[in-house]
């Protein structure tokens, strides 16, 4: 039991402590990181996170029952039940902690993999997947029954580690205390995705903030699909998404993407493409691609590129497959100011 654990906190952090609302109520406004490109770290005010290349879910477990729980609130409860197991199997039975989901491919984390069981919720689809994940646990918002978001981040992180036991496919997201530029650089060297920097003395904010810093080795993120083009010679179900953001409540179109695909990625995508088709083209503007289809711009993909062009173009963009966890409204450019949409 985590029974004590609180007791053992510092007199002027127990003060700090309250009555939780209900773990599903805390989960449903998650902390945000913010993209920057500061790399002035010095002293012990940060601390320092691998960014793992996953999806993000809270789990909760209340009243004898366990929750795993998109961003947005969607229940994830069968798409990962070992998760689930390992959870309900622990000897606290009262807490809701935020982490990432992710899969591994050749040592790393890989969205592309983990997007095999993101859509999967039958016992023995996922065993036939053959793809293991690994719920990396980083920060405790509930415990006993008390809400601990306004508790320093270290306090958070400490009690974290004392209050579940980690065995696959559970682990707790390790960090560092110092040395924030020269551990980006050793991350970006190894092909990682980068690191999050986050304030040590900082509380749990349900909002963006600038507490937790995106820091990242390359560009990527999220966009949203207003359409395709048809396949050409062998290719089959498209030749490109058609990708936007928004910008101001209307979606700018950023750029196609026509690789990263493997052929059941390219059938699925037509499938839910052709599903999704209206005759005008969502985009604010003119989109000049010749034979273009349109769709609602309910999906989101997960794309990867080198750099934006100076007309808001993506340069050299990759597919990497679709996200569930962040509505397609949600999705602007990502700037290093802070701010969405400049």
């Amino acid at each position: 039991m985590a029974t004590g654990l609180l007791d053992s906190l510092p007199a002027e952090q127990r003060r700090l402590l309250s009555v939780a609302r209900p773990g599903a109520d805390l989960a449903a406004e998650p902390m945000l990181a913010t993209l920057s490109d500061r790399r002035d770290f010095s002293g012990e005010e940060w601390l320092f996170e691998r960014k793992l290349d996953g999806v993000r879910v809270l789990a909760v477990r209340e009243g004898g029952r366990v929750s795993l729980l998109s961003r947005t609130g969607r229940r994830l409860d069968d798409t990962y039940p070992e998760v689930v197991d390992a959870l309900g199997g622990q000897g606290c039975s009262d807490f809701t902690v935020d982490g990432e989901m992710v899969a591994f491919s050749r040592g790393r984390t890989d969205f592309a993999r983990l997007q095999q069981r993101m859509g999967l919720t039958r016992r023995q689809d996922i065993e036939a997947s053959g793809v293991a994940v690994t719920y990396y646990v980083f920060d405790l918002l509930r415990l006993d029954g008390q809400d601990t978001t306004r508790l320093p981040l270290r306090a958070r992180k400490s009690l974290l580690r004392r209050a579940l036991a980690y065995r696959t496919p559970l682990r707790m997201t390790p960090h560092r205390n110092e040395g924030g530029a020269e551990l980006l650089a050793a991350s970006c060297a190894r092909g990682w995705e980068g690191l999050i920097a986050k304030r040590a003395d900082g509380h749990y904010q349900p909002r963006r903030s600038r507490d937790w810093l995106k820091l990242k080795c390359s560009q990527g993120q999220e966009f949203v699909v207003g359409g395709f083009t048809e396949p050409a010679g062998s290719r089959v179900g498209l030749g490109a998404l058609l990708l936007g953001h928004y910008e101001h409540g209307r979606l700018r179109y950023a750029g196609k993407v026509g690789t990263g695909f493997d052929r059941p990625a390219l059938l699925d995508l037509r499938e839910r493409l052709d599903g999704l088709r209206v005759a005008a083209s969502p985009f604010d503007g003119r989109v000049r691609e010749a034979g273009a289809r349109w769709a609602r711009p309910e999906l989101v993909a997960q794309v990867d590129f080198t750099e934006w062009t100076r007309d808001g173009m993506l340069r050299h963009p990759r597919y990497l497959g679709l996200r569930n966890d962040k509505a397609a409204e949600e999705v602007v450019r990502e700037r290093p100011s802070g701010r969405a949409d400049g």
